[in-house]
C-alpha cells in the first residue's frame, strides 16, 4: 500500500512540476514575442547582424534570432532588409 501512495505521490508532483514550468515557458514566450513587433521601438537604431546571409526566415524569425544572440534587453527590433536579405538587429537609441 505504502508503494502504490508512493509512486502516485511522485507522479503528481511530476505533474505539478510540468504544468508549472510549461506555463513559466508559455509566459517568456509571450514576452519574446511582444519584444518582436516593430512597435517595440520608439527610436530605433542599427545595432547588430544575426544568422545567415541571406537570411531564410520573416521579420519574425529575425527578431528571434536577435532577441536569442543578443538578449531580451538588447533588442526592440529585427528586420529582414536589403537585397542582399541581412537580418538587422535594432536598439533603442539613448
Amino acid at each position: 500500500m505504502a508503494k502504490n501512495l508512493s509512486s502516485v505521490t511522485f507522479t503528481v508532483l511530476l505533474l505539478v512540476l510540468l504544468m508549472a514550468s510549461t506555463e513559466i515557458l508559455r509566459i517568456e514566450a509571450m514576452n519574446i514575442k511582444a519584444r518582436c513587433l516593430p512597435q517595440g521601438c520608439k527610436n530605433a537604431t542599427f545595432s547588430e547582424e544575426c544568422g545567415v546571409e541571406p537570411f531564410p526566415g520573416s521579420n519574425n524569425d529575425c527578431c528571434h534570432c536577435c532577441v536569442a544572440k543578443y538578449g531580451r534587453e538588447a533588442v526592440c527590433k529585427g528586420v529582414v532588409e536589403g537585397p542582399d536579405k541581412h537580418c538587422h538587429c535594432y536598439k533603442e537609441r539613448v
